[in-house]
């Protein structure tokens, strides 16, 4: 296959290049050497001689080239001459193939002279005899030339009795020999190399595709990831004709088995391939061994597999509708023979693509079922959708399959899809009672992020007058949970107590831990943590016992949302929230439950100032592609970072995608969402937008969630003083409102739980400590007591900043200097720790405007990335580390291991190192980093 990744990055394939040159180098007791690559056509043997050379050449030795040619008539010992000429251009064939010989050996020795010789032929399986004669001649050391030789051979040329193979047998027996049989890129390889030449721009989901369609050959994945970048959705006309070419090579009984393969599911077994394809078994075992060997087929234990799933494509475009309808309906007769437990989900596929969709029904309706008792949603959401196409409307079943394909979309997170669903389902004359179908729409709603809409369908649940006790009870649970997600945890608290009573009697499992759960964190956050915590911790344990996806990623979610938000237990949620994702992962609620969990880990790794490690946990998570709800949190636990990093543009383009979402949301996402909106257009100097969207949330929220409050309250007076430091007008209004929001929070202080008290406590103190300068006291007492409050509380960022006010203070008063600056300093060193980048930079203005250095023995000066001229500006923090590692030519795994990630995110942040910095190859990205170092 030609190319063999020509331009694209060499991944994958770094420890083989250098296990290459040191075998090279390694001379046998004749001083000769050799290592020959076979691999199958596309595999990158090629692009390794090249990279292979280049070094070889470095270290100081004399290489030579040449390729064999794929004809019957080449002259002998043409690609030993071809790269002789390279030095000689006069060198011609002469004489008796002994004479030939001892004349190449003398060339040889002439070019090589004191140097050590490489000699490289690329497709030896072309090799004429006198070349083969010629290597076991060298490397047997009897032409007396120090020699290394680097060969490629395609893996699927060497068949039968070909007489490369001899040759490499005899060859083996050296010591100094080895043979490299290059396999195609792994999964995490081939997505960094897509990666890599999409710039970064590509979603996991057709990374993966391009790796299933390419079985890893790194030729066919370069050529799928190019048309990705350019948005090319048909196959290029390079890769079919390639394929199809190969196809045709094969003898005909190998070619029907290969068709055969490629419209099966695979594996296909030996049993089912012979009653799809009717050869007498000596016949068929032979077209299989010859599809084996040409490499389009790979045989296992389980059945036969094409090598690349792109092959069924290119065959597919080949095959009359008639020839294909044949063979699906061969395949569905024999997979329904008797004697077996039916393949369901084979079974379907095939009569399907036969034409019978009466006789496909049930094999979905059955392979649905299955799915979901495997928890896999995404499965089942297929089949029940692919049933419903199987059906009119008219069908008898058309009711049942709409219910369940509904269900099976909102939990697999397609909400909006089961929105939908569920809106034809209650057009159905025989649809589901008017309690079922309210508490089915509250519910996706819910998931959809517009509770506000869906606490209304929960009291419409509960008001029916078709409503069944155990239909009340899951009422009242989700209603105390959603009231939780609304702020308003009074509510929250009354509904819960009501739902348990009635879950206890009436209620399912579910219903029981979604109320425990809801009492707990209400409770806990409102007069008494360690009841709460034992009441919500009882509810994990219930839902382990159960083992249901919907009822452990409850219990995790509340308890990990508690213990990292109001009780200030971080580093524990971070853990319950991490473990929780874990266990969640394993039950197919990787795109709801355990997203949510992840967006939890981060934002309390951004609370303890880990904002490096909570990109990370954020870059794995956004892999899912979350949507409702779940996108919601994971776009605001990402902001957050942003807004933190200076990535002024990224912040924008998320909290306008959370704005998209959020139709109708609640308080625990419209408050952080105003928040950040303020807390970005303050970084702008947008004084007024951050005003705006302070006052938004002061009178659009019914939510009694103190922390919210004091967070934005902050914000806003913040904002305030920013105008009034840079001569802009306060405005009176909403000053009056920001003092009323805080005198409701030291109202209500005195009545939340301790470790609640102690958070809000230090939104008053920097409240407090904000309105000091807005009315021009410079005073830097308060703000000594909230970096004390933040201190306690193991949350550097507030705390930084409160040094910084103080320190700002105290200069403005020329009073206490040194503490001024032990504080100054202090800050600083918080900021670069977490890649704060425009924290950092206003702290170094203060330090520049006041003359302070912000260490002993440096100068004042910006950082490095405050600095627009140098090309690493547009690189975050960790995207910084991992490029120094890349420069010190570390592999993406040596690169995980520094960095204490996986090597999954160090490719993912090479792909965005290779987007802003416009280059393609590591190479490059090193270079661009040295020079600007």
């Amino acid at each position: 296959m030609a190319g063999e990744g020509d331009d694209g990055p060499l991944v994958g394939r770094t420890d083989t290049l250098a296990q290459i040159r040191s075998d090279l180098r390694n001379a046998g007791s004749g001083g000769t050497s050799a290592v020959f690559v076979t691999g199958e056509s596309g595999v990158g043997k090629s692009r390794l001689l090249r990279e292979t050379i280049l070094s070889m050449r470095d270290a100081g030795f004399a290489v030579l080239s040449g390729t064999c040619l794929d004809i019957g008539d080449a002259s002998p010992l043409h690609p030993v001459l071809q790269a002789l000429r390279q030095f000689d251009h006069s060198v011609q064939p002469a004489g008796s193939a002994g004479a030939l010989l001892d004349r190449v050996s003398h060339d040889l020795r002439e070019v090589a002279g004191e140097r050590r010789l490489l000699l490289v032929l690329d497709d030896l399986q072309w090799a004429d005899r006198s070349t083969r004669q010629l290597l076991l001649y060298l490397l047997a050391g009897l032409g007396d030339v120090k020699i290394a030789v680097l060969a490629a051979i395609r893996a699927e040329a060497l068949q039968g009795a070909h007489p490369l193979r001899k040759v490499l047998a005899e060859l083996r027996r050296l010591r100094s020999v080895r043979v490299v049989e290059l396999a195609p890129l792994d999964r995490d390889q081939t997505v960094e190399l897509v990666t890599a030449i999409t710039g970064g721009q590509v979603e996991s989901e057709d990374a993966d595709r391009v790796y299933k369609r390419s079985g890893g050959n790194p030729f066919v994945a370069e050529e799928l990831a190019r048309d990705l970048r350019d948005g090319r959705v048909e196959l290029s006309d390079t890769l079919r004709e390639i394929f199809l070419s190969r196809v045709d090579e094969l003898p005909p009984n190998a070619h029907s088995v290969v068709h055969a393969i490629a419209a099966g599911v695979e594996p296909v077994g030996h049993d089912v391939l012979a009653r799809v394809v009717p050869l007498p078994e000596a016949e068929l075992i032979e077209a299989v061994r010859a599809a084996v060997a040409h490499r389009f087929v790979a045989s296992a234990d389980d059945g036969y597999r094409l090598r690349h799933r792109l092959v069924a494509e290119v065959l597919a475009g080949e095959v009359l509708p008639a020839e294909a309808t044949v063979l699906h309906r061969r395949f569905a007769e024999a997979l329904a023979e008797p004697g077996g437990a039916p393949d369901h989900a084979r079974l379907a596929h095939h009569w399907q693509k036969a034409g019978e969709p009466g006789r496909a029904l049930p094999s979905v309706i059955a392979s649905a079922r299955s799915a979901e008792k495997l928890y896999g949603f995404t499965e089942a959401h297929r089949y029940w959708s692919s049933a419903l196409e199987l059906t009119t409307d008219d069908a008898p079943e058309r009711t049942e399959l709409l219910a369940h394909a509904a269900e099976s979309a909102h939990q697999c997170g397609e909400h909006l899809r089961a929105l939908s669903r569920l809106d034809d389902l209650s057009r159905r004359p025989d649809a589901p009672s008017q309690c079922d179908l309210h508490l089915r729409r509250a519910r996706y709603l819910a998931a959809a992020g517009r509770t506000a809409t869906a606490e209304s369908e929960y009291e419409r649940a509960l008001e029916a007058s078709d409503c069944s006790p155990s239909q009340r009870a899951s009422a009242a649970a989700y209603l105390a949970e959603l009231l939780l997600h609304l702020g308003r945890y009074a509510d929250a608290n009354a509904r819960a107590v009501d739902a348990l009573e009635m879950a206890e009697v009436n209620g399912s499992t579910a219903d029981l831990v979604r109320a425990s759960a809801a009492l707990g964190f209400s409770a806990a956050f409102r007069e008494d943590p360690d009841a709460g915590l034992a009441v919500i911790r009882n509810a994990v344990d219930i839902a382990e016992r159960s083992g249901h996806p919907d009822e452990l990623g409850v219990a995790y979610l509340h308890l990990a949302e508690l213990l990292t938000g109001p009780l200030n237990n971080i580093e524990e949620g971070v853990l319950v929230a991490r473990r929780g994702a874990e266990r969640l992962a394993t039950l197919g609620a990787g795109r709801t439950y355990q997203t949510r969990l992840l967006a939890i880990a981060a934002n309390g790794l951004f609370r303890v100032g880990q904002w490096s490690e909570a990109d990370a946990v954020l870059a794995d998570a956004m892999r899912h592609r979350p949507s409702g709800a779940d996108a919601v949190e994971l776009l605001l636990a990402r902001c957050r970072l942003w807004v933190g990093f200076g990535d002024i543009d990224a912040a924008h383009r998320d909290l306008d995608a959370v704005a998209t979402l959020l139709a109708g949301g609640g308080a625990r996402h419209v408050l952080p969402m105003l928040t950040l909106r303020a807390g970005l257009a303050m970084w702008q100097g947008e004084h007024p937008t951050a005003r705006a969207a302070v006052q938004r949330g002061l009178t659009e929220t019914r939510s009694d969630d103190l922390v919210l409050i004091g967070v934005l309250a902050w914000h806003g007076l913040r904002a305030e003083a920013e105008a009034f430091a840079a001569g802009q007008p306060v405005d009176a209004g909403a000053l009056r409102r920001l003092k009323v929001a805080a005198e409701r929070m030291a109202a209500g202080v005195g009545n939340a739980a301790l470790p609640v008290r102690g958070v809000i406590d230090g939104y008053l103190d920097l409240c407090a400590a904000e309105l000091s300068r807005i009315e021009g006291r410079q005073d830097p007492a308060p703000w000594a007591r909230a970096a004390a409050t933040w201190d306690k509380r193991r949350q550097p960022y507030p705390a930084a900043y409160s040094r910084l006010r103080q320190a700002e203070a105290a200069l403005q008063r020329r009073t206490r200097k040194a503490a001024a600056i032990g504080a100054l300093r202090e800050a600083y060193a918080t900021a670069i720790a977490m890649g704060a980048r425009p924290f950092a930079a206003e702290i170094v203005g203060v330090a520049q405007r006041y003359k302070v250095a912000l260490a002993d023995d440096v100068p004042t000066v910006p950082m490095i990335e405050t600095d627009t001229k140098d090309e690493l500006s547009a690189l975050t923090t960790r995207e910084r580390e991992v490029l120094s590692a890349l420069a010190e030519g570390l592999t993406n795994r040596e690169i995980g291991e520094r960095l204490f990630i996986s090597e999954r995110t160090v490719g993912v942040h090479v792909g965005h190192i290779f987007d802003k910095l416009q280059v393609r190859t590591r190479v490059q990205a090193s270079r661009v980093f040295l020079t600007a170092a």
